[in-house]
């Protein structure tokens, strides 16, 4: 998580924790994606990280947050694997849940 990339390249303050305000909506950077900043909004109750394009609507504070206390839930954290699995499979099959008959 250095957002190398990111600071270089887009010429903004990036880094790990630190609070942005995307649109109308407050969050923190939680992970480096490649061309994009990985930020859980604070309104979010399911902590599910956003990638959000550095320069788009992006106003970066000289806040950060502790985000290790920003804990995310067991189900969102599941989800959050789901989704970085590139899978085909839906949720529920992913999961192993078998439909009823």
């Amino acid at each position: 998580m250095n957002f190398e990339y990111i600071i270089q390249y887009y010429k903004v303050p990036a880094a790990f924790g630190r609070d942005v305000i995307v649109g109308k909506r407050k969050g923190s950077i939680t992970e480096d994606m490649g061309n994009y900043i990985g930020v859980i909004f604070h309104d979010d109750e399911k902590r599910i990280i956003f990638p959000c394009h550095p320069t788009s609507e992006v106003q970066y504070l000289d806040t950060f947050t502790d985000m290790f206390n920003f804990v995310k839930s067991r189900s969102a954290q599941r989800y959050e694997d789901y989704l970085h699995a590139d899978s085909s499979l839906t949720f529920a099959e992913w999961l192993g849940i078998k439909k009823k008959k």
